[in-house]
């Protein structure tokens, strides 16, 4: 496997905030770890497919709900592994195996991956839960700087080995989201004009 000085270089950090470390480990993931970093080392704004499984899993859930999780991550909980958005969608990045538990953690809760509309359920989106035999599109280690860019590293890896939530913090994170999104629906609904949580803030 390829160290972190093949990496492109970012030690000057852009806008994304990647780092050498976090670009090699991004490139483990892949079959062909140097080829990957190659990939980078030519084409750095290139978008790449990695394997989900042995280094990650990740749970993708739409932009507003996972925006509201992330931030629950940071505020109130332990803080989130990299989170990237893509094309309207949010990726967290999760540890192995949690797509495979995830689910029915959902279900137990009654917080049905499948979004079921009755009662509470119908706050909580569908989650996609990509685990082994699964694969996702990253963004590039050095993405483009312009803002709302529909593919960008929201919390971006900056570690050879950086933290990853598990099943039962990405479930804590959901039930706290799908909290918010009543609160923020409520104050839609009693007063257009009412303050509403700003899911654009981050620590």
């Amino acid at each position: 496997m390829s160290s972190a000085r093949n990496a492109p270089d970012t030690g000057r950090r852009d806008a994304c905030g990647v780092t050498a470390d976090g670009v090699a480990w991004l490139a483990s993931a892949a079959p062909f770890p140097r080829s990957t970093l190659a990939l980078w080392e030519e084409r750095p704004h290139a978008p790449v497919v990695l394997p989900c499984g042995p280094v990650f899993d990740v749970v993708s859930a739409p932009a507003v709900f996972g925006r509201l999780m992330l931030d629950r991550l940071w505020d109130e909980g332990p803080g989130s592994g990299p989170v990237a958005a893509f094309r309207g969608r949010m990726l967290l990045f999760a540890a192995p195996g949690t797509a495979r538990r995830l689910p029915s953690l959902l279900e137990w809760e009654e917080w049905s991956a499948d979004g079921r509309r009755d009662g509470r359920a119908g706050t909580v989106p569908p989650l996609l839960c990509h685990g082994k035999g699964d694969a996702v599109t990253v963004p590039a280690p050095l993405t483009p700087e312009a803002s709302g860019a529909t593919t960008r590293w929201v919390t971006a890896p900056d570690a050879r080995h950086p933290w990853l939530p598990g099943p039962e913090i990405l479930l804590w994170a959901a039930v706290r989201a799908a909290r918010a999104a009543v609160r923020i629906s409520i104050s839609h609904a009693s007063d257009p004009d009412a303050k509403v949580y700003d899911v654009s803030r981050r620590r």
